[in-house]
């Protein structure tokens, strides 16, 4: 069997393949297409038109989806921003309160302390 070929015939399999060698396009050809052909059909011509239209159409539509996104993003990282400065706002203002509470303790302390020893002065002078 040389050359794929049964009794002097090319095999099925090597016209195949050759068919399909010879089909496919080459690397430059795929990278630059040519002008897409005009239909000779009116019919073929104005779907071809609406088909493209529509192309646009989808184009402009994802084009505005992508901006959109994009605002979306900007939108988020200034709200994560905003949560971030609450946040170290929310934390400042709880080290302040714990600062006063503190103090307040403290000053409440200092004055309990003192009417307890104007108590036991009045009870002593008392006696």
């Amino acid at each position: 069997m040389p050359n794929g070929k049964l009794s002097g015939k090319p095999s099925r399999r090597l016209l195949f393949s050759e068919a399909i060698t010879q089909s496919k396009p080459t690397t430059t050809q795929m990278a630059t297409p040519g002008p897409m052909p005009t239909p000779t059909d009116p019919f073929a011509q104005e779907a071809t038109e609406r088909i493209l239209q529509e192309i646009a159409s989808v184009g402009r539509c994802l084009k505005a989806m992508d901006q959109k996104i994009m605002d979306l993003t900007i939108a988020s990282s200034s709200i994560r921003a905003d949560i971030a400065g609450f946040k170290d706002t929310a934390d400042a203002l709880d080290q302040r309160l714990t600062m006063v509470e503190d103090q307040m303790a403290t000053d409440l302390e200092m004055e309990l302390r003192s009417l307890r020893a104007k108590v036991t002065d009045l009870e002593d002078r008392s006696h």
